[in-house]
């Protein structure tokens, strides 16, 4: 019932949302409209044909996931949905008109819809899916069952936003996904055909264009390459997928890496003075090593939306920065110090190019940030799941990790890459093996990019991105007085971004500390070996007595009842930030692990740092509240992590 081309109307039953775990469910004929930014949902009036008063929506950007629900199996009587004894006649009849739910996941939780046809439920998930597939929160996983009674159905996590629990499957339906128990460590047999590359994504209902950020050479014969600043057509709609199937100019179509396109409306990305990802004190940094006057560079402001425009000039000798923030006028026009309007950002950075107009100095030199180095791709190529290891050649050995050596390697001679030889009896292989498909999909510029695996032969190898400054642990002791407190808060905002990324994604790391974090050649901090201790064998690391288990960095619920959150790697953050603000000391250094669990179930907790300011450290005591509920999310610790460094 589209009103006009591409909004969607449609008159569906809407299930509360259980704000309590007490409150009662109920259910509601509402007219929900898809708009280009909103879901709204309405009051309507049967009687004269007309939407009433706007009940609730969602913003489109929030959506993470659009799925069905699969309905309970012989549900009993107080989960049957609906119990018949709380609805009069005139209530169930409505409701056995809407058999077809489905779900909107979003920051609140799940909003569950019931469709009167299939065929409708099916037309608004596919429309859904794709107005969001360039939301950088897409889940990977999702919950196929309903959220009632204070719990999801499918595996009884108690959190609304907790993790899901089943992959994605198929674009207007789920799948279940038995997870192996097998445990045997000979050979496994070649994956099937299918399972080697990734499902074809669904074809878009309209063309949609693209603007290449950086270079690509093909990795293999399915790449298309891409030439910075050009634009290029999507071919396929591919929800939360890191390869992206496209044409350019001259007609030749593969695939691309979706991290190095951005949307072709007014993309700054494209702009060697745009960074997206530093901070305030990063781009101090940059400005006085380059010290050129009229240096500059435009970065995302800490308050969303914004942008700000650092420059730097030189006064009596001495280098002076400013901070600029791109201030916005009615009829989306932009200007700086002075109101010289503009209607885009491009064209207020190239006026003032050649007019300082109310600035310390006309912005003479763009100044390259560090991110102009094009990120990781998800896998060597589109499809490349399973590597060949005669296209690996060790060069170096890193050090022992906790399943086995790691070395220094080249793939096919030109790619630097990490190799984890999986010592035999140390890992669940086969369940590692199903979940790094899922894996694989994740990426970030904050996280080591896993490439893909070499399962044919024993040991296994797991092949990542290698960076060249090795663990941040060691980095951190290496440093000690030759660093600032901005620096230090640069780390953390770095991996705190990768942890957002991962809690948007629906994933636990389980075992956040520094000693799995690794950084780069520019310092760039990225999170390591996420959701790995789940595939631990030794019975040792599982235990809150035995002395492998991470118990420094574990919050209460882990160490007394082994329960796993977002918000136990919040506590586990925490330790990390301390871990930075410290130089690498051992937390809790003076007790016993024994002791330690003794102590934080009392409430003890980590003193303040000396570098870090009383700001710094109630960051850090925020990470540490007793009750999961009570501390934040990533998000907000980012933007608070942010607003500090923009602060300093």
């Amino acid at each position: 019932m589209a009103a006009t081309p591409g909004i969607l109307e449609s008159i569906f039953l809407k299930r509360s949302q259980q704000k309590r775990k007490t409150s009662p469910l109920n259910f509601k004929k509402r007219l929900f409209v898809l708009t280009d930014t909103k879901i709204i949902y309405y009051e309507y009036d049967f009687d004269r044909g007309r939407r009433g008063s706007k009940k609730g929506f969602v913003d489109l950007e929030k959506v993470i996931c659009v799925e069905c629900v699969e309905p309970e199996e012989n549900p009993p009587p107080e989960r049957q949905i609906p119990n018949r004894e709380e609805f009069d006649t005139e209530q169930m009849t409505i409701i056995e008109r809407f058999p077809y739910p489905f779900q909107i996941m979003y920051d609140d939780g799940p909003l569950y819809v019931f469709a009167p046809t299939e065929e409708l439920r099916k037309r608004w998930i596919h429309q859904l899916k794709h107005v969001i597939r360039f939301n950088s929160d897409v889940a990977q996983k999702y919950h196929p069952r309903f959220y009632q009674d204070g719990q999801y159905l499918c595996c009884a996590q108690t959190a609304k936003n907790a993790m899901g629990c089943q992959p994605l499957g198929n674009a207007n339906g789920y799948i279940r996904a038995e997870r192996s128990q097998r445990r045997s460590r000979k050979p496994l047999p070649p994956p099937p055909q299918e399972s080697q590359k990734p499902l074809p994504p669904t074809p878009c209902s309209s063309l949609h264009k693209v603007v290449a950020m950086y270079d690509f050479t093909p990795i293999n014969a399915q790449d298309l390459p891409l030439h910075k600043g050009e634009e290029y057509i999507l071919l396929e709609e591919s929800t939360g997928h890191p390869w992206l199937r496209a044409r350019d100019k001259n007609g030749l179509e593969g695939y691309i890496p979706g991290n190095y396109v951005t949307e072709a409306q007014d993309p700054l990305e494209i702009y060697e003075w745009y960074s997206k990802n530093m901070t305030r004190s990063q781009s101090e940094k940059l400005l006085r090593s380059e010290d050129k006057e009229g240096g500059f560079i435009v970065r995302d402001s800490s308050k969303a939306g914004k942008y700000t425009v650092s420059v730097y000039a030189k006064s009596s000798g001495e280098g002076i920065i400013r901070h600029y923030v791109v201030c916005e006028a009615p009829g989306n026009q932009y200007y700086l110090a002075e109101k010289h309007l503009y209607s885009s950002i491009p064209e207020l950075i190239t006026y003032h190019q050649h007019n300082a107009a109310g600035l310390i100095s006309r912005l003479k030199y763009p100044v390259c940030s560090l991110r102009k180095t094009a990120p990781s791709t998800a896998g060597l190529g589109y499809g490349s799941w399973e590597i060949d290891p005669k296209d690996l050649t060790f060069l170096k050995e890193l050090g022992n990790g906790q399943f086995g050596v790691v070395k220094y390697g080249k793939w096919r001679g030109q790619h630097d890459v990490a190799i984890k030889m999986i010592k035999e009896g140390s890992m669940s292989e086969d369940e590692f093996i199903e979940e790094a498909k899922c894996m694989m999909k994740l990426s970030h510029q904050n996280l080591v990019q896993l490439y893909g695996v070499c399962t044919k032969q024993r040991p296994i190898f797991i092949i990542t991105e290698f960076l060249s400054n090795g663990c941040l642990l060691n980095y951190l002791k290496e440093l000690r007085a030759r660093v600032s407190q901005g620096d230090l808060l640069s780390m953390c905002s770095d991996v705190c971004a990768a942890m957002t990324y991962l809690e948007s994604k629906q994933y636990l790391h389980r075992d956040l500390a520094a000693r799995n974090c690794l950084v780069t050649a520019d310092g760039i901090v990225k999170v390591s070996d996420f959701g790995l201790s789940r595939y631990v064998l030794d019975d040792e690391y599982t235990s809150s007595l035995g002395s492998k288990f991470p118990v420094r960095w574990s919050s209460p619920e882990v160490l007394l009842y082994c329960k796993f959150s977002s918000k136990s790697d919040v506590w586990s953050f925490g330790v990390l930030m301390w871990e930075v603000f410290t130089l690498g000391r051992m937390p809790y250094d003076r007790f016993t692990n024994n002791e330690i669990v003794e102590q934080i179930t009392r409430g003890v907790r980590l003193y303040r740092p000396q570098l870090a300011t009383d700001r710094v450290y109630n960051i850090m005591v925020s990470c540490w509240a007793e009750k999961a509920d009570d501390r934040p999310t990533f998000r907000n610790l980012h933007t608070t992590i942010l607003e500090v460094l923009e602060d300093s």
